[in-house]
């Protein structure tokens, strides 16, 4: 064991009240990929320095809200500005889906991070960068060919937000005990929905509203938006300077590329010699499949004018609906989930439960599709939005669990986790890329019910998913239950 660099052993069993934190964590998975893997097993920490910390409050909500901020700036908030400048439904969807590639596949370099310098530097330094690249693509706006540089700029800028998940992950497992992890695990959420909240709310809202009252062309506003996101980006950076911890390197940690690659390799090699994996791996890619398929179309399908068949909302409607009140409804019912989930524990009937959960988003946009409520409408619209939401911020929580739980275990967890939540992050990419061009070619009604039917492929996933690890949560612990017959 002591060659095998990503090598994690397995945590002891986890007590109830423990259980309940950790799983409000890794309820915060709507987005692309879960924000801190590492973090939801309660990996031990490693020794740090003697020298004083900054206490965890100076750091942890900042640097969550940082990670949020950046990946909803780059792959929700962006439909409304590509959409408001003038580009179809296809471009669109396939410009955000691209943006979300280096989140599907962070875990290629994430072990080369350990080689170099510290985990602080990483995350303020590309913190650093990302607002010089969102200020780079707010000013290319003015361009005559804004698109390519416009674009160019915020792919580079995607690979520095998953870059600093990386670090910020880093910085939290080795800085952290496990008492500390799961006191602050309802926090880091909170925060990072937050980031979330700015991004997709604030700053859509912002937009809107230079636009509108003010009479700036959107080209100016989304400048001046863009402008912001670097101000907020670069004031963390200083923020992090500051009170961030170091981070440690791990144990295990590569001491050469060539040790780091040999060490991707063999987790590679043995993530494919698990019990039944592609049937797992069917449960990670397929479970969101029919909320992907509708999540980047939403944002538009609210701006979009009603001859197009959208609902003709202004930005600052949408920002406030989407951003705002759909962000807090995610939230609340993460929480909640996992509160649950912690209770009854994972097994196939609570499995299909959660998954079932996520018919109802679907639902909720094909009866505003078809029932076109008018801009006069904004709280039975919101309502709707938020009913959506919180279906889906239920549902998502036992997503990533099972992952956690029956991926994952034995040697290299934490690379195993991460090839799952691959899995999951190639079905957001997939989906979001065909997403735009399906629906310019039927509609948004017609749209909205094909994403429903394929909602059933999740559920069909979960039915044969295999549990073949105990899933030993404590007082109601439960054997393992075979999984049913293919046929």
């Amino acid at each position: 064991m002591g060659e095998e660099r990503w090598a994690v052993h397995a945590p002891p069993t986890l007590a109830r009240s423990t259980l309940r934190a950790r799983l409000c964590l890794c309820a915060l998975a709507a987005s692309p990929l879960c924000p801190s893997y590492d973090s939801c097993y309660g990996l031990p920490a490693m020794t740090t320095e003697t020298k004083k910390l900054a206490p965890a409050v100076l750091w942890v909500p900042s640097s969550y809200l940082a990670m949020g901020f950046v990946l909803c700036s780059l792959t929700l908030s962006t439909t409304f500005v590509f959409k408001n400048l003038g580009l179809d439904q296809g471009t669109i969807t396939m410009l955000a889906a691209i943006l979300t590639l280096p989140y599907t596949i962070k875990f290629l370099w994430a072990p080369i991070l350990e080689l170099y310098r510290t985990k602080k530097f990483f995350v303020v330094l590309m913190q650093l960068c990302g607002a010089v690249l969102m200020a780079l693509a707010g000013l290319a706006l003015r361009l005559p060919a804004w698109l390519a540089v416009t674009f160019g700029a915020m792919m580079v800028c995607s690979f520095v937000g998953a870059t600093i998940d990386i670090g910020t992950d880093g910085v939290y497992v080795t800085t952290l005990d496990d008492k500390q992890k799961a006191r602050w695990a309802g926090i880091q959420s909170m925060a990072w929905t937050g980031g979330q909240l700015i991004a997709q709310g604030a700053l859509v809202w912002l937009a809107g509203k230079l636009h509108d009252d003010y009479g700036y062309t959107w080209q100016i506003a989304w400048m001046y938006v863009f402008l912001a996101a670097a101000v907020i980006l670069a004031g963390l950076a200083a923020w992090h300077g500051a009170f961030l911890p170091p981070g440690t390197k791990a144990k295990d940690a590569p001491k050469s590329m060539g040790e780091a690659m040999a060490g991707f390799g063999r987790a590679y090699k043995t993530f494919f010699q698990k019990q039944l994996i592609w049937r797992m791996l069917a449960l990670a890619f397929f479970y969101r499949f029919g909320w992907y398929l509708i999540e980047k179309i939403n944002g538009i399908f609210l701006i979009a004018s009603r001859a197009e068949g959208g609902l003709g909302l202004d930005n600052k409607a949408a920002g406030a609906i989407s951003g705002g009140w759909g962000s807090a409804s995610f939230l609340a019912a993460s929480v909640l989930g996992g509160l649950v989930l912690a209770k009854v524990t994972l097994c196939r009937k609570t499995l299909m439960l959660f998954v079932s959960a996520l018919l109802i988003p679907n639902l909720a946009f094909v009866w505003l599709a078809r029932s076109m409520p008018d801009a006069s409408s904004y709280w039975l619209i919101t309502g709707i939005y938020c009913v959506a939401m919180f279906a889906y911020g239920f549902g998502a929580v036992a997503h990533m669990y099972y992952m956690m739980r029956q991926i994952a275990p034995g040697d290299y967890q934490t690379a195993h986790y991460a090839f799952a939540t691959g899995a999951m992050g190639l079905c957001n990419f997939s989906a979001g890329f065909i997403s735009g061009k399906i629906e310019q070619a039927v509609g948004f009604q017609s749209y909205y019910g094909i994403a429903l039917v394929c909602v059933l492929t999740g559920l069909l996933a979960a039915w044969f998913a295999p549990f073949v690890h105990k899933m030993d949560d404590g007082s109601n612990e439960k054997p393992a239950e075979p999984a049913p017959a293919a046929s």
